[in-house]
């Protein structure tokens, strides 16, 4: 289904930092009317600052996305500031790089909690508002490493795999109301990402700073939003792994056990 942003009423996550906040100033830009969360109120108030010289609207509500009582609150703001909701985007996550062996049950709780049990429940939240929406979608930013987990990002591949198979089934369901569920895998991008990182302890030499601008990210997030594209692999090594995986998964399985083994081979 193919929107005009102007005046559409979207809640995008993670928008303290990164791509959240890139996505967050051209959605603002494209006339869309955008509630901006993440933990950071500090950097939210600038981000809405930043908007407001341009002339365009991002409102923001600070917390914590693992919380039902945020969640909730974040939900009824949209409604209450904006008059209903059009759009959801579900952009926070947080990572570990590690090894299962070298994982504990905490940190990869914590990571399910952030990734998946809180997009999920948040889309339960806003539903109701959807449904009323015009022209609705729900957008949730996944990874490459959702549909091809990468060694050491274990916990985060399967976090993501768990919520592209939840967005498959959304879509599916969603038909009915006639909202969109649409699928972002975006692959390695420029943002502080890795240094947040839970845990960091796997030895691959992944230079983030060498990745694609989340502004480039933005820019693709935002045209799937116009779009209505079920599912987009942003960035040239998301396109190249996936689609070697789709054809030759067995190729894309040796080389990746073949790299574990030579940065362990003295270990």
């Amino acid at each position: 289904m193919r929107r005009d942003l102007v005046g559409w009423r979207v809640i995008i996550t993670g928008a303290s930092r990164g791509i959240g906040r890139e996505l967050a100033i051209q959605a603002a830009a494209s006339g869309a009317r955008v509630l901006a969360t993440g933990r950071d109120e500090s950097a939210l108030a600038s981000l809405s600052a930043d908007a407001a010289a341009a002339g365009d609207e991002c409102l923001y509500l600070s917390g914590d996305i693992t919380s039902p009582e945020f969640r909730e609150r974040l939900v009824g703001h949209a409604e209450h500031a904006m008059g209903g909701l059009d759009g959801l985007v579900n952009n926070a996550g947080i990572g570990t790089w590690n090894h299962v062996g070298a994982g504990d049950e905490a940190t990869f709780r914590s990571i399910m909690e952030t990734n998946f049990f809180a997009p999920v429940e948040l889309v339960r939240s806003a539903l109701p508002l959807l449904r009323l929406g015009n022209r609705p979608a729900i957008l949730n930013v996944a990874s490459r490493c959702g549909r091809c987990a990468l060694p050491s990002w274990t916990e985060y591949s399967a976090s993501k795999a768990a919520l592209v198979g939840i967005s498959e089934s959304m879509r599916a369901e969603f038909a009915r109301f006639d909202i969109d569920v649409l699928l972002a895998l975006p692959g390695k991008t420029s943002t502080e990402f890795f240094a947040n990182c839970a845990r960091l302890e796997g030895k691959a030499d992944l230079r983030f700073d060498e990745g694609m601008p989340a502004a480039r990210v933005a820019r693709a997030l935002v045209g799937m939003l116009r779009s209505g594209k079920r599912e987009s692999w942003i960035g040239g090594d998301s396109y190249w792994m996936l689609l070697t995986r789709r054809f030759f998964p067995g190729i894309v399985r040796r080389l990746l056990a073949r790299k574990v083994r030579q940065l362990y081979a003295n270990t």
